[in-house]
């Protein structure tokens, strides 16, 4: 049984949601997962894993400079352990050469190669904005072309099952080798 250490950044909230169903998905595994907000908890890297899951959002081009200072501080650890990295942008629901030099953009910054990366849509969560960003966030739709508009609901574009396929992925490094005869 690995255990699996999941720290992330979040603004709006859907990268939190992805990181618990993570965790989800490695207890269902048979190994341990805790998880970590790093905007609340962004103390020194804890001892004592077997594997790491960063997670971060992209607002504005960028993903959240708390996640990538976690990494810069921690990179040799991150180095050391099986490491991945979680992207979640609106990019990835379409445009994934975008989302893909966001990622090239956050090792640039960081100097951080993870092997594994998992790129994901996040959400337009429209019933939880404030009356401008709601107004904003529904001119960017409308103007690349998205049905997607009606501010009276939330649209989700998190592929759960792309989720689970990265996460099962990363911990078949941790398989028990089969007994031998």
């Amino acid at each position: 049984m690995a255990k699996i250490y999941i720290p992330y950044g979040t603004v709006e909230g859907q990268t939190a949601h992805i990181v618990e169903y993570i965790a989800d998905v490695v207890r269902a595994n048979g190994h341990q997962a805790e998880t970590a907000d790093l905007k609340h908890s962004p103390g020194p890297f804890p001892g004592g894993y077997d594997g790491v899951i960063v997670a971060a959002s992209v607002h504005v081009g960028k993903h959240e400079g708390y996640v990538a200072d976690f990494v810069k501080k921690n990179r040799a650890e991150l180095e050391r352990l099986p490491s991945a990295l979680v992207s979640v942008s609106m990019a990835a629901h379409g445009d994934e050469q975008t989302a893909e030099g966001y990622v090239e953009k956050f090792e640039q910054d960081t100097g951080w190669r993870p092997a594994h990366i998992g790129l994901f849509a996040g959400a337009v969560l429209y019933t939880h904005y404030g009356f401008i960003k709601k107004h904003v966030m529904k001119k960017i739709a409308s103007d690349k072309g998205s049905p997607d508009t009606d501010t009276s609901r939330d649209y989700v574009y998190t592929e759960w099952d792309g989720v689970r396929r990265f996460t099962e992925d990363f911990l078949a490094r941790f398989a028990e080798p089969p007994a031998q005869s």
